[in-house]
């Protein structure tokens, strides 16, 4: 141990601990007082040991070379880590008393550690580019469903007469307005998860590179991508509730301006609501018609069933219903808060369909 002391931490011309060590360029390290005075006698800026000419007059300061040794002038090179005073160590301060029942772990612990972190790091990072692909796949819906709805509307009003245009302006201009707040809504949603998806990567990558470094290096600076690893992000919640409301757009279009065409509507259309289908029903463009698909969007998830978008509370009503030739159907009314998950029929032994 002596002879790897006299290498690390002597001076070859005083053979005395350095003091403010300096460093040629052939990578001899000396005191700069002892440096300089060999100059001086020697009238010639060559290295004491190897002799050869130094091409930098004034010789580089060698922190790095310090910083591996313990700041309490232990002469010892900072092996460890202490956890409870989170600061890089040496043999003598390990066991010294200001040390002791402290709990010290190496490097290539600490590095093993930081592995398991990185991994959290990485599967919150695929969490987060899912949740963006989610939301940019969202946006494209909305704009699809804004565009569909549209073609829909200006096909309604083309069955009107002109003086209803104002009417038809006034839907769109609606209808426009919620895709531009829906859409501003999950524009704000997909920046927030590019920010936290840029934020963990600049983590990860931080933290990669402090472990590249050094041993001791990894050591002094631990303190700081340890704590870069605690990430408190909480997972993206689930997009629901962000999709236009078709149905409010479409709702029993033309009985709505029924009041300024009385002659033309004469009757009462019942528009199915496109939100409560079963998956493996799909409604027709004009929501007004329904049929059996093996998938779609969810609606019910028990029953194959669709409501009506619109309801009644008093009255006497009565509906002519095109069955084509399916073999089997059912047509009824149903309690508008009865629930649409599971089974709907009855619920606490009252029955909420008929």
């Amino acid at each position: 141990m002596a002879s790897a002391l006299d290498d690390d931490l002597f001076c070859v011309v005083c053979h005395d601990v350095f003091k403010n060590p300096v460093v040629l360029s052939c990578n001899h390290i000396f005191c700069k007082v002892c440096l300089q005075k060999f100059w001086k006698s020697k009238k010639s800026r060559e290295c004491p040991l190897c002799r050869r000419r130094s091409s930098r007059e004034r010789p580089l300061s060698n922190p790095v070379f310090l910083g591996e040794f313990c700041s309490r002038r232990h002469s010892e090179k900072l092996k460890f880590f202490c956890v409870d005073d989170k600061q890089p160590v040496c043999v003598v301060c390990r066991d010294s008393r200001e040390h002791t029942n402290h709990t010290f772990q190496e490097a290539a612990d600490l590095k093993v550690g930081m592995k398991i972190s990185i991994e959290f790091l990485k599967k919150k990072l695929k969490i987060f580019e899912e949740a963006k692909t989610t939301r940019d796949q969202t946006a494209e819906d909305i704009k699809t469903q804004a565009q569909h709805t549209e073609k829909q509307i200006h096909e309604e009003f083309e069955k009107l007469h002109q003086f209803l245009r104002d009417e038809e302006a006034a839907r769109i201009a609606a209808l426009r307005e919620e895709e531009e707040w829906r859409g501003r809504v999950m524009k704000e949603e997909i920046e927030k998860m590019s920010r936290e998806i840029s934020f963990l990567s600049d983590t990860i990558r931080a933290i990669e590179e402090e472990m590249g470094a050094d041993d001791v290096t990894f050591l002094q600076n631990y303190k700081s991508p340890v704590e870069r690893a605690q990430c408190t992000l909480q997972d993206p919640e689930r997009v629901s509730g962000v999709l236009i409301n078709v149905a409010k757009h479409l709702d029993n279009l033309k009985f709505s301006v029924w009041e300024k065409m009385r002659k033309i509507v004469q009757c009462t259309p019942v528009t199915l609501d496109p939100l409560s289908a079963h998956p493996d029903l799909l409604l027709s463009e004009d929501l007004t018609s329904v049929r059996y698909m093996s998938k779609n969007i969810f609606r019910f998830d028990k029953y194959h069933s669709v409501v009506g978008s619109e309801g009644f509370n008093t009255g006497t009503h009565c509906w002519d219903v095109e069955v084509g030739d399916c073999p089997r159907w059912t047509v009824g009314v149903m309690m508008s808060f009865a629930q649409k998950c599971g089974d709907y029929v009855t619920l606490n032994g009252r029955l909420y369909m008929w």
